[in-house]
């Protein structure tokens, strides 16, 4: 059985975070591991606490799970605060860690802030670097890069931008996912690597039940990854499976609801997703 870690923060309502990402690793039949980095109070309708965990805490998870079920690809969400960036950088190359997918979570779907202005600078500087795929959405395309896209050829140029910047020198497999959900007509995803740019064209689902997308995708990403696929069909089946879940017509809550991560059953295969 394939082990996934996520790093993230809880989300006490479940439809995002940590329990978002355990939901779809499991859904993708695969062994969920957490390293839990802060404590949300929040639902569908926004963050109004946040707890986070002290920088040692975090380094002894990481040591707990590192040492005695290595992952075969980890995922990292909300980390909330400079310290809690590099502890986590030190510790994934301390023990070599492979397959990784970094959503650089800034806000939630509501809009609610969750990354502290001083960690962006660790984020781009520490932990953006290790990863092999980065999912940022628009708004944090503009935080990383000054670029705001509203359209797809600025969704590259902001990639183009992004990789340059993050990785230099690169001489590995690496890529700059950004989600263009939040555009106002379009359901368009560009992915740019060292050379290439793929878009992956979709219909808008017309439905403000979103809550937990981004967490959800780059732990589908991840799952993908484990499995053996590149980062361009990684990308292209976890595009599918949030499709399918946001078909799926969940409703829950005042506010942007979650997913149903189970839409799918409790399994998903390349078959199902072709």
């Amino acid at each position: 059985m394939k082990k996934i870690l996520t790093i993230a923060g809880s989300d006490c309502s479940g439809g995002a975070g940590i329990q978002a990402d355990i939901k779809t690793i499991t859904a993708h039949r695969m062994y969920a591991m957490s390293v839990i980095t802060a404590l949300t109070a929040q639902n569908t309708t926004g963050v109004s606490k946040i707890m986070e965990a002290e920088k040692d805490f975090v380094a002894a998870q990481l040591d707990a799970v590192f040492s005695d079920i290595p992952p075969d690809a980890v995922k990292i969400g909300m980390v909330a605060n400079a310290d809690i960036i590099k502890i986590i950088a030190a510790k994934l190359s301390e023990y070599n860690a492979k397959n990784i997918v970094v959503d650089p979570v800034m806000a939630a779907t509501s809009g609610s802030s969750l990354l502290e202005k001083d960690a962006v600078e660790a984020l781009k500087q520490e932990l953006l670097p290790m990863a092999d795929v980065i999912t940022p959405n628009i708004f944090e395309t503009g935080i990383l890069c000054g670029i705001v896209p509203r359209s797809e050829e600025e969704m590259e140029q902001a990639a183009k931008k992004i990789f340059a910047e993050i990785y230099k020198n690169c001489d590995r497999e690496a890529a700059v996912l950004i989600k263009g959900g939040h555009l106002a007509d379009d359901a368009a995803d560009v992915l740019r690597d060292q050379t290439v740019t793929y878009v992956y064209n979709g219909t808008k689902i017309n439905t403000a039940n979103t809550h937990g997308t981004g967490c959800t995708l780059s732990s589908a990403i991840a799952c993908n990854m484990a499995n053996g696929f590149n980062i361009y069909e990684s990308v292209k089946y976890a595009k599918k499976y949030i499709n399918l879940l946001l078909n799926a017509g969940l409703d829950l809550g005042k506010g942007n609801g979650p997913l149903n991560h189970m839409a799918a059953g409790a399994w998903i295969s390349k078959e199902i997703l072709d």
